[in-house]
């Protein structure tokens, strides 16, 4: 027999049955309706069933019996360890013994009986099996199974957006998918949570900070206990009037309650917990962690449900050849992909050292120039990069290099005027870098920068050159800048000192 809560009975003469979770349909009043059938069991929930063994001869006893308990899911079958005892004690008082259970006697008309329990994990057809072993004549067995079906009350779907070279933002959409014609109904969604990989943290954008118990403004008062002088003369009271009010409508959108068919969406910023992480970074492929959402049903029962494990994507990046298909590569749109907080370098990184540490065949040779770091062997990333620049106003900009390949380069950053637009260099049009070591060798410049029009643009057109080979790595957008006009300009100013000054400044950086 599984042991469940009962319902709450409905006023409304057109329903015999209860209501088994939260529904806006029915009235439902404060008397409870005792369940008479299995009902709809989730995953998440807790799977309680009660066992009795009885001996129904008045004269014989049975001797030498075992009781063992196996749940059997979709995947794999597990023991369920169980304490089965006589009637003298609850089951819940007995101690818990492994399955099967010890041999023991049992007299004319008793029994021995046992809760066991079991949180579960997975969708699908379960089977209670049940084998009972005793000595009559002989060893014999007695086996039962009980089949129920579990189904899934929130579905939890994730999509992930790298933010950087040690950050992803993770969104977590939480939807009720269960029927009403099957039993479901309204679910309340307790808390979710993200349970980050060993090295990484997360934190929840957007959450809840105000308690919605009044009893929690016990921990306001400790915080603000030095603004109020009598605090201490006086006894600590319930001060949920401290607290800021809040309207029913927020009341009940902070509850967590979904409909089936509703859909909540959470997101959460993941990112290295130490500094030596965030040096490495998050390449494509690391894992994240996972999502564990609780929820709980009409009479208070609670359930847990965890999402797949989340993994970092790879960039958006495409290469000029890939995007083409086959096709010339001028005549392919142009990408919204940046370099800026995507992560490129690190998969670069992470795809270079997958190589090295595979044998160096002729096949990973032949294959090289097809991953990540065959295409990008050199990557440059700027640092700190501004998200605003003034029309005509010349700006520094800190650049990295890394070299990636599996020898040292001459290398030279050279900035193409044919391939910028809007915002161009300002000054040399190359940096000699010099010699930069192999396997993650890197070093800084400095590039000057100038906006020409106001407006939206990507800053385009480095190229990293090996002098050596004459070797040329083309490198994708690095940020994008929004150029707005100077303060004079944008006021409509006569000219004065400030418009002639901006007209000497626009004359300076003309080519």
């Amino acid at each position: 027999m599984r042991l469940q809560a009962p319902h709450l009975s409905s006023s409304s003469p057109s329903s015999s049955c209860g209501s088994p979770l939260l529904s806006p349909q029915h009235a439902l009043t404060s008397t409870l309706l005792l369940p008479d059938s299995f009902g709809v069991i989730h995953v998440g929930e807790t799977f309680s069933a009660y066992l009795g063994v009885l001996n129904t001869s008045g004269e014989l006893p049975v001797r030498g019996l075992t009781v063992g308990v196996q749940l059997q899911t979709p995947s794999r079958r597990i023991v369920l360890p169980a304490s089965f005892g006589g009637h003298e004690e609850p089951p819940s008082r007995q101690p818990v013994q492994s399955s099967p259970s010890p041999p023991q006697d049992i007299s004319p008309r008793r029994g021995v009986d046992a809760i066991v329990s079991r949180r579960l994990e997975e969708a699908g057809q379960h089977i209670l099996r049940v084998e009972v072993g005793y000595v009559s004549n002989g060893a014999k067995t007695l086996r039962k199974f009980y089949r129920f079906n579990v189904t899934l009350p929130l579905k939890v779907s994730e999509s992930v957006a790298r933010s950087g070279d040690d950050a992803c933002l993770v969104s977590v959409e939480v939807e009720n998918v269960m029927e009403r014609a099957g039993g479901g109904g309204a679910v309340a969604v307790e808390d979710v949570t993200f349970r980050p990989a060993d090295g990484l943290v997360a934190r929840r954008i957007g959450g809840e900070e105000v308690p919605d118990n009044p009893d929690d403004a016990q921990n306001y008062d400790d915080i603000h206990a030095d603004d109020d002088d009598t605090a201490t003369n006086h006894p600590r009271a319930p001060t949920a009037d401290k607290l800021p009010r809040r309207s029913a409508l927020a009341l009940y959108d902070a509850s967590g309650r979904l409909e089936p068919g509703d859909s909540h969406r959470y997101l959460f910023s993941v990112r290295a917990r130490s500094a030596a992480a965030s040096l490495r970074g998050i390449a494509c492929g690391d894992e994240l962690g996972q999502a564990v959402v609780a929820y709980r049903k009409a009479m208070g029962e609670s359930g847990t449900v965890h999402s797949s494990t989340v993994v970092c994507p790879p960039t958006s990046f495409r290469p000029r050849s890939a995007a083409a298909a086959g096709g010339d590569g001028d005549d392919v749109a142009p990408s919204k992909f940046v370099v800026h907080k995507s992560g490129l370098s690190v998969d670069v990184a992470a795809a270079a050292a997958r190589r090295s540490s595979v044998s160096h065949d002729a096949d990973a040779n032949a294959n090289a120039n097809a991953t990540l770091d065959g295409i990008l062997p050199v990557t440059v990333e700027p640092v700190d990069p501004p998200s605003v620049l003034q029309l005509a106003r010349p700006r520094n900009l800190t650049v990295l290099v890394v070299n990636h390949s599996d020898r040292a380069m001459n290398l030279q950053l050279q900035m193409r005027l044919s391939h910028m637009t809007g915002v161009v260099v300002c000054g040399s049009s190359f940096v000699t870098l010099g010699e930069v070591p192999p396997r993650g060798g890197s070093c800084t410049a400095e590039v000057r920068l100038v906006a020409l029009v106001a407006g939206l643009f990507e800053v385009k057109g480095f190229y990293a050159v090996d002098l050596s080979t004459g070797m040329e790595v083309e490198q994708p957008s690095l940020f994008d800048v929004f150029v707005e006009l100077p303060e004079g300009k944008e006021s409509g100013g006569d000219g004065g000192v400030d418009g002639a000054e901006e007209k000497k400044t626009e004359e300076v950086v003309e080519f």
